[in-house]
């Protein structure tokens, strides 16, 4: 990335050569410290005290923080920490990281990506010809953990998650919070990347500003003001015209078009017609062919999604974005000075919570009870099995029941800054589907699915995004390590079908050989809250209600849980949903198919 007096150039820390990014690390160190000397003296010059940075040089200090502390690369961590000790030299003041690691929900430590970066950096260092290099980089990063915790951690799929971060550096240009979350599930992260990546970067129909902005679009109206930073970014990047960060109204008119169809796609799906896709695909100058629609609508839905995912795992702020760093000194009174140098700032109080904590007789108690209820839900199932009538009955009762599950409490979310010119409509939001005197009528997935109608159809108009989405909906729904907290060689089957199956039908979605008696014998309303906030709006996520359910559950099986909270409503969303609506319009009637629930007046 080049900065705006074209001095620092970023790109070259991308490369897997260490060689060129050393030569790009020499370029960058020059650049801003020669920045740096002319903030300084001009500081003197002006009889300052403390030199402010300025002129750019605020944004690159950040970005080398960032780089110190999130890139896979130990030689660029290193010496990106030695370009800032330089600057702090000529006496400005260099920015320190907010937060405490890559999710407010999750405690810094329990987070496996940073150690998991140093211990395979020492295991190569064990195999090569430098390895007296070892114990000073076990004094230097590691002095509270004993060798045996790096021998625990040094394995084959450390390895494989190593080059995953790096695969996603190179791509990127950074480790995002979000992958260093989703890491907990290294399957499911690089089907993800290979998604997302096809989706922003590879061939399509959209050119590459148009894919950013439509996911700053998307990402506005969930106010995840998280994703919108990184693709503000990306979007100045690739050659968007800043102008149109001003406001949408500032965007050319087809994508200003698009915010009808995004807006209903992000709060009330249901309310979708075929009018809506015809008049995108009007005969006019600021008209959407149908392959471009497509790709449109899979990055709206993407985005979503992805929404819900960063507000459901309490993603935060990236360290060079706003909110993720400060040139505030640190206050010393309550913890260590060494915790500041190593990045710990009273983390443990901030992140306790019983997943974290000593098991409690009552959480422990939890999990028995919902196994037993396992136990005895299958063994009647193998005696006994409902007859049509009563299983429509209980998915009726069931379906009313989730229109009334909302948080008890007004609790206070996470303050994101205001992204709204970004979209239209702000007043417009969630309602849930068959309030208000609305009655949309039950969808059995059997006649409409993904597999049959919505696959060929993406696949058709956008190659190779079908299966690449197929793969990831495949991997969420089975993603299994047969483990309940503290209990291992546990068929979770059950469990986790309740899950998929309670999201679709809080949409009025059926599966005919469902029994939805078993939904409120393994969900309680705790978890049917946090669920229904993170689908339906996830804005409005809280650490209260991340820590209210699955109280002895390792964080790895909760991240694992919004992991199949973004699919599942997705798998049928984006293809045999909006897409669906495309072919409405142009007389193909075989695929009128939708996915979040039935929309009224297609026949």
């Amino acid at each position: 990335m080049e900065e705006r007096e074209g001095e620092v150039r970023w790109d070259g820390l991308c490369s897997r050569d260490a060689a060129a990014r050393a030569a790009a690390l020499d370029t960058i160190g020059q650049a801003v410290l020669r920045r740096a000397e002319s903030v300084a003296s001009g500081a003197v010059a002006d009889g300052l005290p403390v030199p402010v940075a300025r002129d750019g040089l605020g944004e690159a200090l950040a970005r080398l923080l960032m780089l110190s502390k999130r890139c896979p690369f130990p030689d660029v961590r290193e010496k990106s920490e030695a370009i800032l000790g330089g600057v702090q030299e000529l006496g400005i003041r260099i920015p320190r990281p907010l937060g405490h690691g890559p999710s407010r929900f999750i405690p810094e430590k329990e987070v496996p990506a940073p150690l998991l970066w140093d211990c395979f950096f020492l295991s190569c260092l064990y195999h090569s010809e430098e390895s007296e290099k070892v114990q000073s980089a076990l004094d230097e990063h590691f002095c509270c953990l004993s060798p045996d915790c790096l021998t625990i951690q040094v394995g084959k799929e450390d390895a494989a998650m190593h080059t995953l971060f790096a695969e996603s550096f190179a791509t990127l240009g950074r480790l995002d919070n979000v992958t260093l979350v989703m890491v907990f599930h290294p399957q499911y992260l690089e089907s993800f990347l290979k998604t997302q990546h096809y989706l922003l970067q590879m061939d399509g129909p959209l050119p590459l500003h148009y894919r950013h902005y439509i996911g700053i679009m998307a990402a506005a109206r969930h106010q995840c003001s998280y994703l919108v930073n990184l693709h503000v970014n990306d979007f100045l990047h690739v050659g968007g015209d800043p102008k149109w960060l001003n406001g949408l109204e500032n965007a050319p008119q087809k994508l200003q078009n698009l915010g009808e169809l995004n807006k209903m796609l992000a709060h009330r799906p249901w309310l979708i017609t075929k009018e809506h896709i015809e008049q995108l695909l009007k005969t006019e100058e600021n008209s959407w062919s149908l392959a471009e629609l497509i790709h449109a609508v899979v990055l709206l839905t993407h985005y979503h999604s992805l929404a819900s995912f960063t507000f459901g795992c309490g993603i935060s702020p990236e360290i060079d974005c706003e909110g993720g760093h400060t040139f505030r000194p640190p206050s010393v009174s309550n913890y260590c000075i060494c915790d500041i140098t190593n990045g710990y700032h009273g983390v443990d109080e901030i992140h306790a919570s019983p997943a974290g904590s000593i098991p409690s007789t009552e959480s422990v108690c939890e999990v028995e009870a919902l196994m037993e209820k396992m136990k005895q839900l299958q063994e009647c199932r193998d005696e006994e099995e409902a007859s049509q009538e009563e299983m429509a009955t209980r998915f009726e009762r069931e379906k009313r029941e989730s229109m009334f599950v909302c948080s008890s409490e007004d609790e206070e979310s996470a303050a994101t800054r205001d992204v709204s010119r970004h979209f239209e409509d702000t007043s417009y939001g969630y309602k849930d589907f068959s309030r208000h005197g609305m009655h949309v009528p039950t969808f059995r997935v059997q006649d409409y699915s993904w597999e049959d109608h919505g696959y060929s159809l993406v696949n058709r108009l956008y190659p190779d995004v079908g299966q690449l989405l197929d793969e990831k909906f495949h991997i969420a729904y089975n993603l299994t390590y047969n483990t309940m907290a503290m209990h291992k060689d546990v068929d979770t089957s059950m469990l986790r079908r309740a899950i998929w199956n309670y999201i679709h039908c809080m949409f009025g979605i059926r599966y005919d050989d469902y029994d939805y008696g078993e939904i409120n014998q393994l969900l309680d309303r705790s978890f049917k809250v946090y669920i229904k906030t993170v689908v339906c709006t996830p804005e409005k996520t809280t650490k209260r209600m991340y820590d209210s359910f699955w109280r002895q559950f390792e964080h790895s099986e909760k991240v694992q849980l919004v992991c199949v909270l973004r699919d599942s409503p997705t798998s049928c969303l984006p293809d045999s949903h909006s897409l669906s609506f495309s072919c409405c319009s142009w007389g193909s009637a075989h695929s009128q198919v939708t996915g979040k629930c039935r929309v009224p007046g297609l026949k």
